[in-house]
Formats: C-alpha cells, structure tokens, sequence
C-alpha cells in the first residue's frame, strides 16, 4: 500500500526547521503531488549543503534506471572536497522493488550514513510506494525521512498567492485570490506561472478578477462551472459560447457532461438543503467545497428552480451520458441538444 499522509506533516516541519537553524539528516525522501514545493526545498536543500563552486565535487546524481544499490553505496562513501558534506540525489529509484537482498543491503546503508553525507531520494515520474511490512519500509517510516509534498489547503495558497503578488508590486484580495485557485486549480507549479502573466498584464496596483479572466488559461472545471452557471441563470447565449469554445478546443464532450452532471447534483443538493432548511456551510461540507463564492452562486441558483425542474436536469445528464455511449460521432449534437433543453427551463411532469 501506498504511504498513508502525514496528517501533522511532521517530516516537512522539521525540514524547514532545519533548512533554517541547521540540523539536517542524512537521509530524505522526497514524494507527493505538489511539485512546486518539492523542487523548492530540494533548491534550498542544495544551498544548504553545497558550497558555491564545489557543487561538481560534493554533488552526486543518478537516475534510478541507471542507478543500483552499488552505486548509491560507492556514492555515499565519497569523501567532501572542500565541504562539510557531500549531497548523493537519487531519482525515482524503486526502494522496494530491489529484491530481499537489496532491500537488506539499503536498510543496512540507511543505519550507517556517514555524518558527511545527506542522501535524498527523489520521486517524480515514479510513484513512491513503501512497504510497511519490510524492514526497509518499517525504517524509513519510523525515521520520519518522508517527506510528502502534498496539494496545499485553500487557506495556505491564498497566503501564498497573496505574498507572490505582493513580491512582484501587485495586490490581491483573498477573495479574488481564491476566485483564481478555482479558476486554475490548486498545482503551485501552474499558479506560479498564471501570477506572473496576470501581475505583467494588471495595469493597477490590485489584481482584480477581471484581469484573471483576461489572461489565465482556466482549467475545465472552472469552465464548465461558468457555463452551466449561465445555464442556470437562463443566459442561453452565454452558455452556447462557452459550450463551443470548449468543443472547439478540442474538450471530450463526454468529459464536459460529466462536470455538467455534477453541477446538476449540487444544484439538486443545493435545492434539497433549501428546502431542509440548512445552511450554506452544510451544504459545502457536504460536498468538500473550498471555495465559498462557489457555494453561494450554487445556492442562488438553487433558489430559481424547483426540486422537479433539478432532479429533471439531473435525469437528463443520465441520460445523454447514456446516448453518447450507444451514438458514437455524435457526442457534440447530444450535448449541444441537453444544454438546450435545459435552458429552455421547460416545465415537467416528475415520475
């Protein structure tokens, strides 16, 4: 099985701690989705360990096809020129997949690190799978030298984009920095690089969300958020622009249904929650909602329709889910017809 997260993150605490006061282990793995982070600290991790102009001296690479337990082995034995300590980085290389004898051979390695040497192990296009049921695995759990560099909370993000912003002679509102997580969704690597076009476009002082619409490129979700948004408001003209820039830019129109369905679900959610008496609060934890403007145009929503008209749209998107199934080529016709059938907001009988 897969490693389970660290709910306290404490790997990642103490690696700050110690990129700060000093105090670094010999031995880390680096792992988990947020890449941005990752190379960040395997950056800082280099600053810290390797002297300026001696990096091709005490800095040792491999990648893991080419590498072996020899290898890493023969690199952590070598000495540091003209340094406390030498740096060996390792990249996905299958700790587990080595076989017993190898496995007995790292666990071995691991619990004789020479003081000079920091080993890192890397995993980016590999996944990082330990076995807790090892010896190896049930060592490198109890070190706390994983450490998994994991999707970041709504609330440290905004702090993020707002500090980004700041670092760059711009401004945002917390408000409209979350506006821009669920515009582009929430990878480091992907937000870095929409902050930086969006500060170069802002002609003011504050970004503001219309400069976001202008140059971010929003992923899907958010896309078709904003169509079915419109839907619901009965903007018929704005949801078929939005429906055929994403089928002109080439978007499955299967997968398109499959965000539209789950729009309906909420709203259908949304209207049972109303009708219940319950809060928009209930409502978003309900479905793991993090952003809160996105709760409150679903509950606004909510309120225009009836509970026969949202269980019909729900229904609807069942059913063209089925169609494009058995109508194969023509995919683009069924969801163009669904969405303008549900614009029409056409009253039905519920079965």
């Amino acid at each position: 099985m897969p490693p389970k997260q660290q709910t306290d993150n404490t790997a990642m605490r103490e690696l700050k701690k110690a990129l700060r006061q000093g105090g670094l282990k010999n031995l880390y793995v680096f792992y988990g989705d947020e890449t941005f982070l990752r190379e960040y600290y395997l950056g800082e991790l280099k600053k810290a360990i390797l002297p300026q102009g001696m990096e091709d001296f005490n800095l040792h690479t491999a990648q893991g096809k080419e590498c072996s337990v020899d290898w890493i082995a023969q690199a952590v034995d070598c000495l540091p020129m003209m340094s406390e300590r030498t740096l060996v980085l390792v990249t996905d290389f299958d700790l587990m997949g080595q076989g017993e004898k190898g496995r007995q051979q790292l666990l071995e390695l691991f619990e004789d690190l020479p003081d000079y040497c920091c080993l890192v192990f890397v995993y980016d296009l590999l996944p990082f799978k330990v076995d807790g049921r090892s010896k190896l695995g049930t060592y490198l759990k109890k070190s706390e030298a994983l450490v998994n560099f994991q999707r970041q909370s709504t609330g440290d993000l905004t702090d993020w984009i707002v500090r980004k912003c700041k670092a760059m002679g711009h401004r945002v509102e917390r408000d409209d920095a979350q506006y821009l997580i669920f515009l582009c969704g929430d990878s480091m690597t992907n937000l870095s690089t929409e902050l930086e076009k969006i500060c170069a476009y802002a002609s003011g002082e504050r970004v503001t969300r219309a400069d976001m619409d202008a140059v971010a490129i929003p992923q899907v979700d958010a896309v078709v958020f904003q169509m079915t948004d419109a839907l619901a408001r009965r903007d018929f003209d704005k949801a078929a622009g939005v429906l055929a820039d994403l089928l002109h830019s080439q978007e499955a129109p299967i997968m398109i249904l499959s965000v539209m369905g789950k729009y309906f679900r909420q709203l259908y959610t949304a209207r049972l929650y109303l009708d219940a008496g319950k809060s928009r609060s209930d409502f978003m934890q309900l479905w793991g909602m993090k952003h809160s403007f996105q709760g409150d145009k679903l509950m606004d929503a909510a309120r225009k329709f009836s509970l026969v008209w949202c269980r019909h749209a729900v229904r609807r998107c069942a059913q063209a889910d089925l169609q494009m199934k058995v109508n194969y080529g023509a995919e683009g016709e069924i969801l163009t017809q669904l969405l303008m059938e549900l614009s029409a907001g056409r009253k039905v009988i519920e079965c």
